[in-house]
């Protein structure tokens, strides 16, 4: 008798919503963290090229910790694509302004860059402070 691996189809694939706090927790981590969950790879069904993954809903993200002299020492660039159109910013400056930009621009760069990644990104919400809107759905909360 042969045996395979069954492939997971987008038919079969059952979401779930699950819920963070990240007071406290350091960033990267917590963006590993994330991703995993994202992509589906902490499932028994995971398929590299199914989109298999939970919606993921994270709060208090203006609390989130940082190791080191990251705060000082860690630049997000960026260019326009003209002459001279670098931008440079520090992450103390992007966690003061935009608490969710932080973590997005982290949880984006650990998927795939590709159609997949992109789609398994808009399932990620972030709210500042305890409260979000998506009750209704009785996110699981998770520890790590």
């Amino acid at each position: 008798m042969k045996k395979y691996t069954a492939m997971q189809r987008k038919e079969d694939v059952v979401r779930e919503f699950v819920q963070y706090d990240a007071e406290g927790k350091i960033l990267g981590r917590l963006a590993a963290e994330i991703a995993k969950k994202l992509m589906g790879k902490d499932k028994v069904s995971y398929t590299p090229h199914i989109d298999g993954g939970d919606f993921v809903i994270v709060t208090n993200i203006e609390k989130v910790a940082v190791t080191g002299k990251k705060l000082t020492d860690k630049v997000y660039y960026s260019h326009s694509g003209f002459p001279g159109g670098l931008k440079e910013r520090r992450l103390e400056e992007i966690l003061a302004k935009n608490p969710k930009e932080a973590l997005m621009l982290a949880v984006k760069r650990m998927l795939p860059k590709n159609r997949l990644g992109r789609e398994q990104l808009t399932r990620l919400r972030i709210f500042v402070g305890a409260e979000h809107a998506h009750t209704a759905q009785k996110p699981v909360k998770v520890e790590f």
